[in-house]
């Protein structure tokens, strides 16, 4: 990506109009232009769990230490081959949202500062229907990722035993989101949370002490929150590969089992900065893959 503060860029026959590179967004020193950079080098794994998905951006055109605000409604200004798609509602009615479909409407969106980009479950021409099950694993105080990894491990246990199979990947935060495609016509939103609930329950029992399906804050200290309601309707999760708004820029990254487990045991540490996230893809292509290809049922 040029240097300088602004360029104009030409992205697959688009013509783009990048502007303010040198600002940082990061207060570790990461830019806007180094945002734009990874977004172009990361789309060809990337675009294929956006396309056709309604997405909710998180913006910070002030930076990631300054409040940023999400954005839902695709902006008017947006270049005309951005695509738009109907989604969840408010009380004025249907939603626009924007639809991430190519290379140059990812740089697009990362020079609008959208650090993050949030995808739900299901595809927009059928939003009732979710492709996954997502497990999202929350730390409470006193725990950390390698507890989630830990947790994230009895979880496929209880797949395998329902002949079920699943993908992680860290959020790029705290936590690790556990994804079962599905890719099956026939489900509902409220089929995946029962799913996702009943799975937790399990493990509550077993593990008393380390799990909770339990939303309230004041069951979370030392316990991992099984957070099965990110399989509601209106709800979206981070996508794999998106940056998130840290003090750091750490990515939202698949990971293997052989990870988890590694991570589980205090071995090492999931957290993945861009160049480390490019480099692994280069080296391992795109370890979520089966969460688009894969076709499975849930049990009953």
């Amino acid at each position: 990506m040029p240097k300088g503060s602004s360029v104009v860029a030409e992205i697959d026959g688009r013509q783009l109009k990048l502007t303010n590179l040198d600002k940082v967004l990061y207060p570790s020193g990461f830019t806007k232009g180094e945002v734009i950079d990874y977004h172009a080098r990361i789309a060809p794994v990337y675009l294929p769990h956006l396309r056709g998905r309604a997405l909710t951006f998180r913006r910070f055109p002030d930076g990631t230490d300054r409040p940023g605000f999400f954005e839902k409604r695709c902006p008017d200004h947006r270049p005309e081959w951005v695509a738009v798609a109907l989604g969840p509602g408010d009380r004025r009615g249907g939603i626009e949202y924007c639809c991430v479909e190519e290379p140059a409407a990812l740089v697009w969106a990362g020079n609008m500062a959208a650090v993050e980009i949030h995808a739900p479950m299901a595809r927009a021409v059928d939003i009732d229907t979710p492709c996954a099950v997502v497990f999202d694993f929350d730390p409470g105080p006193h725990t950390d990722i390698s507890t989630c990894c830990e947790i994230a491990v009895h979880v496929r246990e209880i797949l395998t035993a329902v002949e079920l199979e699943g993908c992680c990947k860290t959020s790029g935060s705290k936590g690790l989101q556990l994804y079962v495609p599905l890719n099956t016509p026939g489900l509902s939103h409220d089929d995946a949370a029962r799913f996702a609930l009943a799975a937790g329950q399990v493990l509550e029992k077993r593990l008393p002490k380390r799990v909770t399906t339990v939303m309230a804050k004041a069951q979370r200290p030392g316990k991992i929150f099984v957070d099965w309601s990110q399989n509601a309707h209106h709800k979206t999760t981070i996508a794999p590969y998106s940056l998130r708004a840290r003090p750091d820029p750490t990515v939202s990254t698949p990971v293997s089992w052989k990870e988890v487990e590694s991570c589980a045991d205090a071995e090492i540490e999931l957290r993945f900065e861009p160049a480390d996230v490019l480099g692994r893809v280069a080296e391992h292509g795109d370890l979520f893959a089966p969460v688009l290809e894969l076709r499975q049922r849930l049990p009953g």
